[in-house]
Order: structure tokens, then sequence, then C-alpha cells
């Protein structure tokens, strides 16, 4: 009897495990593999050359400016991203003003903020790209940001923005978090929706603020959603690819200002055909997503707190 459950156990994850097997712990083998060679993409012409990739790659300026570049995303965007989805689900679900019977509620018309909040979510990354691309077109007349404060009288602070090297990073980064803060207030709702009412009412009725009421107890009741989305935020600023590419000033620039690991790998692999020292990167970028997640599951982890 015992056997017989294993094997429709075994029956039913047999396949699954395969599949993930040939389709994500493959690929990164052969990457591992790739990154001992000098494969140039043509079939037979790759030969080994052991760690030569990875020391060719410590040496790099063009790899260390890309990888501080990931490393200042990593350290502003996750941050902004979750503080800003943290306190919008807070004010749509518990910051309203009290009302009739109802000691706990949201905002008038949280719910059409909500869809309004998780629209860009919805839309590619492509389009959310090519859209901020023209907001921030230099041009007066054609690029909306330069257009609106020209319209107010602020003109001094008109700019070329993705043209200026000191602030093009920067402009990318407001770009990820506009895209994905949506994306946590809808999660973050959901999470607070689990906590009970109960807990609340006693905390206001108790005469706790909101601000109290926010770190004392919606914060610690939803740490292991905060520290998952941590983790999320965090690989998705350590890639950056599509809205780089895109909005960059010729992929990277202006002089190698915006240039990300992904980006880096891209042009090494499919414009200098040096396959084998992009997989290299690509190692690199997984031992650096990996130690981010990591450090970070570790260091962020807290007593879990029933209710």
């Amino acid at each position: 009897m015992q056997h017989g459950k294993y094997r429709f156990i075994v029956g039913f994850l047999a396949l699954p495990l395969i599949v993930y097997g040939v389709f994500v712990i493959s690929p990164f083998v052969q990457a591992f593999q790739i990154s001992m060679t000098d494969w140039s993409g043509l079939v037979g012409t790759a030969e080994f050359v052991g760690l030569d990739n990875f020391a060719k790659l410590w040496e790099s300026d063009d790899f260390w400016n890309a990888l501080r570049h990931n490393v200042y995303m990593l350290a502003l965007v996750p941050v902004v991203t979750l503080a800003l989805g943290l306190f919008f689900a807070f004010m749509l679900n518990v910051g309203g003003r009290r009302r009739k019977n109802e000691v706990v509620t949201g905002v008038a018309g949280s719910k059409l903020y909500k869809f309004v909040f998780f629209f860009p979510q919805v839309i590619s990354i492509t389009i959310i790209a090519v859209i901020w691309f023209n907001i921030y077109n230099p041009d007066p007349d054609d690029g909306m940001l330069n257009s609106f404060l020209g319209a107010v009288g602020l003109d001094g602070l008109q700019n070329s923005w993705l043209g200026e090297k000191s602030l093009a990073l920067w402009c990318i980064s407001a770009v990820m978090v506009w895209g994905h803060v949506g994306f946590f207030v809808v999660l973050f709702s959901a999470a607070m929706a689990s906590i009970p009412r109960d807990i609340y009412e006693a905390a206001l009725l108790d005469g706790a603020s909101r601000f109290h009421t926010f770190f004392r107890i919606t914060l610690p009741l939803l740490w292991d959603t905060v520290q998952t989305g941590w983790v999320y935020m965090g690989i998705i600023a350590l890639d950056a690819f599509a809205l780089v590419q895109i909005m960059s000033v010729n992929m990277g620039g202006p002089d190698g200002a915006t240039d990300v690991m992904p980006l880096r790998l891209y042009l090494t692999a499919f414009r200098d055909s040096q396959f084998g020292y992009a997989a290299a990167m690509g190692v690199a970028m997984l031992i650096v997503t990996m130690t981010f997640a990591v450090l970070t599951m570790r260091f962020a982890r807290r007593e879990r707190i029933e209710y």
C-alpha cells in the first residue's frame, strides 16, 4: 500500500520535474559550460579557455560600471516602490476617516484608486518604455515633461533628462517605480484584508494614531509579504534590460551612464559575438542575484506573528 502511494506521487511529479530540468536547470548548466569557452555563436568554434573569461570580466571597467548602476538601482528602486506601495495600500484600506458604524475604513473611492494604480501592470513594459521616452523628450514642443514645465513657468527646470549623464539613470529608475508600485498596492491590500479588523478597531479606540497603527500593527503583520516583495523587486532592479535598451541614448548612454549588466551581456553576445564571455557575465549575474536573495531572506527574517 505504501509503495503504491509513492508510485502514484512519482507518477504525477515525474513529468513536471523532467520539464523543469530540461527547460530551467539545463540552461543554467549550459551557461556554466559556455562560460568556460571562447564560443562566438557559430557551430564548431568553441575552444575551452577555463576561467579566462572570468579573469577578463574581473578586469573589465565596462562590467564594473554596469554592475555599479545595478547596485544603485537595487538600493533605490525596491525601497521607494515598496514604501509607496505600503503607504497607498494603507490609505486605501485603513487610512480613511471614520464613518457611521465603521471605525476602520479606507479613503473614499478606494476601489477606483486600486484600478488606477494597477493599470500600468496590464501595459507591456515595451509600451511603458516608449511612453516615458516620449515624455522625457527634451524638445519643449514634443516632450510632455518639458512642455508642462514651460506651461507652468518653470522653464529653468527643463532638461534633456535621458540625455543628461547625471539624470538618465534616475529617470529610468523613476519609470521602474511607476510601473511596479501598483502591483504592490494590490498585493499589500490583499494582505491587509486578511488582518482582523478588531485589531485596528481596538488600537484606534485606545487612541492610537494612523502613524502608530501602521508601524505597530500593519507593518509587522505584513512583514513576510514585504520580505517577498523586496526580493522580487530587487531582481527586477538587477534586470532593467527592456527599459534601458529602449529609453537610453545609444543603449546604455550617454557615455555609459545607464549601462546595466543585462544590457552589457546582450551587447557582448549579439553585437560583439562573444557568447562565451557573455555567458560568464550571466554566471556573474546569477551569483549577484542569488547573493542578494539569500542575504535579504536571512537578515530580513523576523519572528512570525500569528493572528
